[in-house]
């Protein structure tokens, strides 16, 4: 065996034998404590220290800050029981409690000094064989245990999560050259499928990647600003989501992350680059604004003022926001700025498509396109320029900038959309410098970064000249790989039918925000009924997709049209094509697993409600919506719910439903499970996590959770095989005794109570009045027999009653507009 096979034998060995069964954060601060925080998330034991505190409990600090998790928004936990997984100490009595810890995570104070020193002193106390890692954001990884000796060095590296860690999926991995690859190779793994991030190794240089490329792009923004005398509403509105950032914008989001921890990055990074000598050390210099800024204390949301602050003499949310004047460092009422280029752009489709259109603009002339092609070159050129020195390719690059600063594309496919060939030829044309790795990109007769090969993306490696594939972790997968190998059975512009391999088929959707339509209903209808041809050929589906939300609900333009025309029959048309997709999910033959993510709304949580399994993303945010806008769940969604309470009733009380109906429909334990899910769907409940929706019913026990969102459909494709080797067979169609009138007055005593508390509206409580009437299973005699088809029609029903109501069309109307519910 050769010394390759020995070391690849040697990682492997490694990867499978290391187990994280307790993990240590030494430091107790907002960063510390979150990364403890979803260390519990993931079923991992956390011992959190910190200093000693100097008054009351000597682990005050420590315990202060899981009391601080408990209450923080956005919320730390997917489930507050979780802080039971954390036990808090401090540096000087509990560093006994690090010898059960498989890996201790420094994320001190970002000071040399405190940090050797801290590491000096929990060496003795740590298993020989734990990894321990820092959350360093800036100092070299290798510098901290330079005092180390070669045992530690070697199972020493950096893990840089970002911050919230639970919700942002970057931790950039950063090695040094003593670091054993094959711990640092496991512990990645861990990092990746047990703590659901997106990892990218990066390299042992000043701020690593993401926050190098991120802070560089704003403060490019600022200089820019400052050159061109715009605004601060202006900059927001051009680096929003019209080039695929997140809509905060630069100094929204600079006010959320805190103006000190943007000046801390920034200089550490000037200070490693001026040590060093190189060119590049005024990069992210600091304007003279922003440095009074923070002699003010105007550090962002943590300080109430920012670049942004709200007036409080103005009640109204919409219009109490006040936006600094750069120039005079005074507030103003903030603005909402327009661009005749930016608007047009924003009927492109997809990001690359307006990226394209604002390159090939007027950028000359318009003042959008100006500031755009001034900032997007500039990016594009500085992350070209820096990437030997930062990363191994331009792919892991873009990884960092999409899961790190929720870019919707990464700086080298932002520069693929926009054309390489045009944007540096308008470049040269106006003297600005092009980047020598592109045009080693040019030199070599390309025409882009990324280049596609079946089902293997490629990325160009400016040393080489060559396009090298891109490395993807096993288990990680999404629809647009089986789209670009070719394996789309069927499609319509709203849905397609996938073959992912193993007997399993994607029914992915890709509408606008997913929003359920026609097309959706009749392709996954016509794909999952008896007999049909993707049965015969499959053993299983998968519902999923690759979009930044699984579905928003039902079209309501679509619906909202057709009640204006007063095209009755067709809204009719419209829940029945709706329940009968509900109900073929259902009663396929086949398991269909729904793997749903981010906004699950509406429609979305009634698929599914109605698939075999589930098989959730953590990140979910799944709820019956539909009484915000007037309606009712209406495709099965409200009929679930009463078989689920019925199920949960019988479980508690041992009553037999078949054989004593009548006790059963009035026996306490199903009003108290009617109860709940008459909460859960009347109040139009959303859970902020899978652990929150098996709270609300929206979730069983039985359906498992992937935390990393790019793991998420080959794992449903596991779900579903499991299913189908274990003998799937489809459920039957059920009869349930009806809780009736009893029930029924229960309910909607309550509804009348809330009414007079005036926590609710008229509308509100002819809402709920329909809701309960079908989870009750109508007016009728405690005990009655109902089917679900019965229960189908009583949706039906109140969905057509109410959508002839004012008040409902009214709701429909603004959420359409303002993308929130109406209270009228």
């Amino acid at each position: 065996m050769g010394q390759t096979e020995v070391q690849e034998d040697h990682r492997a060995q490694v990867a499978t034998s290391f187990l994280l069964g307790r993990a240590a954060v030494l430091g107790a601060g907002a960063m510390g404590s979150r990364i403890a925080a979803h260390l519990s998330n993931a079923g991992v034991p956390v011992v959190l220290l910190d200093v000693p505190a100097q008054q009351g409990p000597r682990n005050g600090v420590a315990a202060g800050a899981i009391a601080a998790l408990l209450k923080a928004k956005p919320a730390a936990f997917y489930d507050v029981a979780n802080a039971g997984r954390i036990t808090a100490g401090n540096f000087d009595d509990d560093l006994a409690l690090l010898k059960d810890c498989d890996w201790v995570i420094e994320a001190v104070t970002e000071n040399l000094a405190i940090k050797q020193s801290l590491l000096e002193k929990i060496a003795p106390h740590l298993k020989p064989d734990a990894l321990v890692t820092t959350n360093t954001s800036g100092l070299p990884v290798v510098s901290i245990a330079a005092k180390m000796d070669a045992g530690f060095r070697r199972r020493w590296f950096g893990t840089h999560f970002f911050n919230p860690p639970r919700y942002m999926r970057l931790v950039e991995v950063i090695p040094t050259a003593e670091s054993d690859p094959a711990l640092v190779g496991a512990l990645a793994q861990i990092v990746d499928r047990r703590l659901g991030k997106t990892v990218v190794m990066a390299r042992d240089t000043p701020n690593f990647i993401a926050n190098r490329i991120g802070t560089f792009a704003m403060l490019t923004a600022v200089r820019l600003m400052q050159e061109q005398g715009l605004t601060i509403e202006e900059v927001d509105a051009l680096t929003g989501s019209v080039i695929g950032w997140p809509r905060t914008g630069t100094f929204r989001l600079a006010d959320m992350v805190g103006l000190d921890v943007l000046a801390h990055v920034a200089r550490n990074f000037a200070a490693a680059k001026a040590a060093a000598g190189e060119a590049d050390a005024g990069a992210v210099d600091l304007p003279p604004f922003l440095v009074t800024m923070l002699e003010r204390g105007w550090l962002g949301d943590k300080a109430g003022q920012g670049f942004y602050k709200k007036d409080p003499a103005v009640t109204d949310p919409k219009k109490n926001r006040l936006a600094l004047d750069w120039q005079t460092l005074e507030y103003r009422p903030a603005e909402r700025p327009k661009f005749p280029a930016i608007e047009m752009a924003k009927n492109a489709e997809t990001v690359a498509e307006r990226l394209k259109l604002i390159a090939n603009g007027d950028t000359d002339r318009d003042k959008a396109g100006i500031f755009l092609f001034a900032l997007l070159t500039a990016i594009w050129n500085y992350t070209a320029d820096v990437l030997p020195e930062i990363a191994d390719s331009a792919a892991e690059v873009d990884r960092a900038m999409r899961a790190g600063f929720n870019w919707e594309l990464g700086p080298f496919e932002m520069w693929d959309a926009a054309g390489v060939a045009a944007t540096a030829a308008k470049m040269r044309a106006r003297g600005l410098p092009v980047s020598a790795q592109a045009e080693a990109l040019l030199d070599a007769g390309e025409q882009s970064w990324y280049r596609e090969d079946s089902a293997l993306r490629l990325v160009f490696d400016p040393a080489a000249k060559v396009y090298r594939s891109i490395e993807v972790p096993d288990g990680v997968a999404s629809a647009a790989v089986f789209r670009r190998a070719g394996k789309v059975v069927r499609k319509n512009p709203g849905c397609s039918l996938l073959d992912i391999g193993e007997g399993i088929a994607l029914l992915e959707l890709h509408s606008k925000k997913n929003a359920i339509g026609g097309d959706i209903l009749t392709l996954i209808t016509q794909t999952l009924s008896p007999g049909s041809e993707a049965v015969r050929n499959f053993r299983g589906f998968v519902i999923s997709g690759d979009a930044s939300d699984f579905s928003v609900g039902a079209n309501l333009m679509q619906l909202l049209l057709s009640i204006q025309e007063g095209e009755w029959d067709e809204v009719d048309g419209m829940i029945r094509a709706f329940q009968r997709m509900t109900s073929a999910i259902k009663f396929c033959p086949r398991p269909v697993v729904a793997a749903p993510f981010g906004m699950t709304l509406g429609g979305g949580a009634e698929i599914s409600l109605h698939a075999a399994r589930r098989h959730p993303h953590a990140e979910l945010y799944m709820g019956l919506v539909e009484s915000g806008v007037g309606l009712v769940p209406g495709g099965g969604g409200t009929k679930e719910m009463a078989l689920h309470a019925a199920d949960a009733a019988q479980a508690a009380s041992g009553l037999d439903p078949v054989t004593a109906p009548a006790r059963f429909a009035i026996s306490a334990d199903l009003q108290d499970a009617l109860r709940q899910r008459f909460e859960t769907v009347a109040m139009a409940k959303v859970s902020t996590s899978a652990a929150e929706a098996r709270g609300l019913d929206l979730l069983s026990v039985k359906d498992a959770v992937s935390l990393n969102r790019e793991r998420l459909l080959l794992d449903a494709r596991e779900t579903a095989i499991g299913l189908a080797e274990a003998g799937y067979a489809a459920p039957f169609l059920r009869s349930i005794p009806a809780a009736g009138e009893s029930v029924l007055a229960t309910l909607k005593l309550g509804v009348y109570l809330m009414r007079q508390a005036e926590y609710i509206s008229d509308h509100d409580v002819k809402v709920a009045g329909h809701i309960a009437r079908i989870l009750c299973g109508g007016a009728v005699t405690p005990g009655v027999m109902v089917t679900e088809q019965q229960l189908l029609d009583l949706e039906r029903e109140a969905f057509l009653s109410l959508c002839g109501e004012r008040r409902t069309q009214e709701r429909i109307a603004y959420t359409l507009q303002n993308g929130k519910p109406l209270r009228n």
